[in-house]
């Protein structure tokens, strides 16, 4: 399973000075620049899909929306539109008449461009009519990221309406071929190449791709189907693979894209690129597909199916607490894609949102995301912002936060922690103590349901005994490798992650987690730390009992 993680070599970061001497320095600027605000620069890219070229992370999106950053954390919009200004082509309107011809409309959805080994890049243009999935998918290639793109061709199209599909065989039907539209390219771990796509209609397909043309090889029609059917509400694929689990992650949105459609993102994961995808209960997702029976996108009988990974939420500000505000949260977060950074060794998900009460406003947003002790994905519970390096606060040091929480101890150095732990050619950090951990959090459980209404969040306290009170009763545990355990009374027993995160409400960084039941249900945890840096921690380390040690698997958590 961990074959190749003796392959990546640690970060080249010359100069980077011994952690003591990181974390002076971190706080000497934070004093210099005189506060502690976050400071991000957002930007507008619906359906944003991911590649990093040297050192910069490009997002490519729908309406050829496109930005660059070299932080994850500030951002530059480049190109926007479909017109004659946009510098992704000479001039897309004339050039990609074909898509427009075949569609009956002016526009592009979800937009995808890869790097292949030929050094050019190859950008996958597709439109759908805006009510029919009469659509097609096309490829342009460049020899520089930022364009101009020359068109190649359209290879792949729905909606023929009464004719022949692509398979060769059959006349198109909805409910069963794909909508040609949102592709994601990748390599698999043996360097073959293929490509993921579809939304609605027939579902997910995935297609075998030649290297050297970028195009699908030959004979295959639309591919293999993977995930929905019936029309149901799923799109937006994006394959991941991780040599640290051996797992190829398929991620999907459910869902309609607006404020009130209830997007959500889910995954489930293969052995094998072309699947098939199960979640963690076994369910194959090539069976997941709305009830023909049942009204057009009935999102009920594919609500139980995938991991949950975010849905609507709002962390909601109480008065007297940290910040100012009513608090902040998501509305619709989807349409993902997804990176692992070796430099860094971490994972993230780079998604677009919409928020509450702003209607159809939408950013994209960056979190980490992290492997829980089952192996599946769980997110952070804050969008990213890194403590020290690119992107953080004070010019790019730190923050004076640090000395509230201090790096976790038991490695030579903190800064190879992530990488020394999942390869597991060291010794994983200690548990956290129950002191560390405990306190008053603000608790989102995000469920499975696909629903306009906002999760708001409740409070759950982890005490010292390694108890649970709040809205849930139950017991908790802390385990090595900065691993939580949340056995809920009720709800379920849940794998998880202990992180610090930037909560912009409060302004400050706070104790998270983030956890995942064997059902799909996510569920998260921000911290509550109130003036004078009490967390309701309380007693104090003197007097903590040790919560009881979590048993790997699924059996529950027991009371000493």
């Amino acid at each position: 399973m961990f074959k190749h993680r003796a392959e990546r070599t640690k970060p080249n970061v010359p100069g980077r000075p011994a952690w003591p001497g990181r974390l002076l320095t971190a706080l000497v600027a934070v004093l210099a620049a005189g506060s502690t605000t976050a400071q991000f620069t957002d930007v507008t890219v619906h359906d944003p899909s991911i590649v990093k070229v040297d050192d910069t992370y490009y997002i490519f999106g729908s309406h050829l929306a496109a930005a660059r950053s070299t932080d994850l954390v500030h951002w530059t919009r480049f190109a926007e539109g479909v017109n004659p200004g946009n510098p992704l082509f000479v001039n897309p309107v004339t050039e990609l008449q074909d898509l427009f011809d075949w569609s009956g409309t002016v526009g592009l959805w979800a937009n995808d461009v890869r790097q292949l080994d030929d050094g050019r890049f190859y950008m996958y243009p597709n439109l759908s009519a805006n009510t029919e999935p009469r659509a097609s998918l096309s490829l342009a290639i460049a020899d520089d990221i930022e364009g101009p793109y020359t068109y190649q061709e359209i290879f792949l199209q729905s909606g023929m309406w009464g004719e022949i599909s692509e398979d060769g065989e059959n006349i198109y039907e909805p409910r069963d071929h794909p909508n040609t539209i949102d592709p994601h390219v990748f390599y698999d771990r043996s360097g073959e190449l293929w490509m993921v796509y579809g939304s609605y209609s027939g579902g997910i397909f995935i297609m075998r791709m030649d290297p050297v043309t970028g195009l699908p090889a030959p004979g295959q029609g639309y591919g293999k189907h993977l995930w929905g059917g019936n029309h149901a509400r799923i799109e937006g694929p994006f394959m991941l693979y991780s040599w640290d689990t051996g797992y190829y992650y398929l991620f999907v949105t459910f869902g309609g894209l607006d404020a009130v459609g209830g997007y959500n993102m889910r995954v489930a994961r293969s052995r094998r690129p072309d699947g098939p995808f199960l979640d963690a209960l076994g369910n194959d997702m090539a069976e997941v597909k709305s009830d023909p029976s049942l009204p057009l996108f009935d999102d009920e009988s594919i609500e139980p199916f995938g991991q949950k990974l975010m849905g609507n939420f709002r962390f909601r500000r109480k008065d007297g607490e940290p910040g100012a505000g009513s608090g902040h949260g998501y509305v619709s977060p989807g349409h993902n894609s997804a990176i692992y950074e070796p430099a860094l060794d971490k994972y993230f998900l780079v998604f677009h949102t919409r928020f509450p009460n702003q209607g159809e406003f939408h950013q994209v947003r960056v979190h980490e995301f992290f492997l829980n002790a089952d192996g599946w994905p769980v997110v952070a519970p804050h969008r990213y912002l890194p403590e020290s390096g690119p992107g953080s606060l004070g010019f790019g040091a730190g923050d004076a936060s640090l000395t509230s929480f201090p790096p976790r101890k038991g490695l030579a150095d903190p800064w190879e922690q992530g990488a020394c732990v999942r390869a597991m050619h060291c010794k994983p950090a200690p548990a956290r103590s129950a002191a560390e951990l405990a306190g008053d959090y603000k608790f989102i459980n995000h469920g499975k349901a696909i629903s306009a209404a906002i999760v708001e969040s409740t409070l759950l306290v982890l005490n010292a005994d390694g108890s649970l009170g709040g809205a849930h009763t139950g017991r908790w545990a802390s385990q090595p490798g900065e691993r939580l355990v949340l056995d809920l009374d009720e709800v379920g027993l849940f794998q998880g992650v202990v992180s610090r995160g930037w909560n912009e409400t409060a302004d400050q960084y706070v104790m998270t987690f983030t956890a995942q039941s064997v059902e799909g249900i996510s569920v998260w945890g921000s911290r509550i730390e109130y003036e004078g840096g009490e967390s309701n921690n309380q007693p104090s380390a003197a007097g903590v009992t040790r919560p009881t040690p979590a048993v790997l698997g699924h059996k529950r958590l027991k009371q000493q």
